[in-house]
């Protein structure tokens, strides 16, 4: 097994075709070909299947593509540590976000530090997130919520009350009330998020403590699409306070009687957390008070 035919490899299963990864390798399309079907001659495995005029990765393949994604992050790591060395002066960092507000405002402060460093975000639900960070596709997380995992290093960044908002002439959202109880959602119409966003995830927890029963009449995948929905008239939403956007149309009241949070955490594989640039990006972050876990943490409590 050679190096190159490795390389050959995982070129073609991340591009997803031949010519886009000769094209980001600068070689010749045979000479890929050539190094692919020599690594599947020599160990008797197909990696790649044909359809439809499409390479689609077979199980081996997807399972190979796995080792040689880490291998090739640590290489990469390894190159970029021996040629910038602690100057980070240039460099990629990857991050996957549930969300684009605290994503933002970490990476500005990242930028302000490491200009020369190229970033890219990609945003998505929680588990597309992870799953990206696990493969290594990403370098760093920002989540909501996060179960407990061996694998991953995670710290709280910022904890943000959930608030309720409705269209300015909402009967429960008169210009006197300057608090909203628990109680009032009971029987009210609401716009939620899709299942498994944490907002929703952690209003249905108070709901149920409080025995209030909504109703639920729409359920939306995207902050922008429900603040649409909620200043149409078709219910209340409920946003973190960190993230609502001040509408003329809409009025915003916190919960009188409820303590509601979003949280925002910053995360990453535990194995990859001394890496420079993921070490920099945390201390930019300001990512530095211990928690009662033994993780850090920066007092951003709104």
């Amino acid at each position: 097994m050679r190096y190159t035919q490795l390389r050959s490899f995982h070129a073609v299963a991340q591009a997803g075709s031949v010519t886009a990864a000769a094209q980001a390798l600068h070689v010749s399309q045979p000479t890929l070909t050539t190094q692919i079907r020599a690594l599947e001659a020599h160990y008797a495995v197909e990696l790649f299947a044909r359809t439809n005029g499409r390479l689609h990765l077979t199980e081996a393949g997807r399972q190979l593509h796995s080792i040689v994604q880490r291998m090739f992050a640590d290489e990469a790591e390894a190159r970029h540590f021996l040629t910038e060395s602690r100057e980070l002066r240039t460099g990629h960092l990857r991050m996957g976000a549930v969300g684009p507000f605290h994503a933002t405002e970490m990476l500005v402060a990242f930028h302000a530090r490491y200009p020369g460093v190229r970033i890219s975000v990609s945003v998505g639900n929680s588990a597309t997130v992870l799953q990206d960070l696990l493969d290594f596709r990403t370098d760093l997380a920002v989540l909501a919520y996060v179960e407990r995992d061996p694998r991953l290093w995670v710290s709280q960044y910022s904890k943000d009350a959930i608030v309720a908002f409705a269209r300015a002439d909402h009967p429960l959202f008169q210009s006197e009330r300057t608090e909203l109880r628990i109680a009032d959602l009971h029987g009210a119409a609401m716009v939620v998020r899709e299942v498994g966003s944490n907002t929703r995830r952690a209003t249905e927890a108070a709901l149920r403590a409080a025995g209030v029963v909504p109703k639920i009449v729409m359920e939306i995948g995207s902050r922008e699409a429900l603040r649409e929905a909620v200043a149409s008239g078709v219910g209340i939403g409920v946003v973190s306070s960190a993230e609502h956007v001040p509408d003329a149309r809409l009025t915003c009241l916190p919960f009188e009687d409820a303590e509601i949070y979003n949280y925002a955490h910053i995360v990453c594989l535990q194995n990859r957390r001394s890496s420079r640039l993921i070490s920099a990006f945390i201390d930019a972050a300001g990512v530095r008070t211990p928690d009662r876990e033994g993780h850090l943490h920066s007092p951003r409590l709104r």
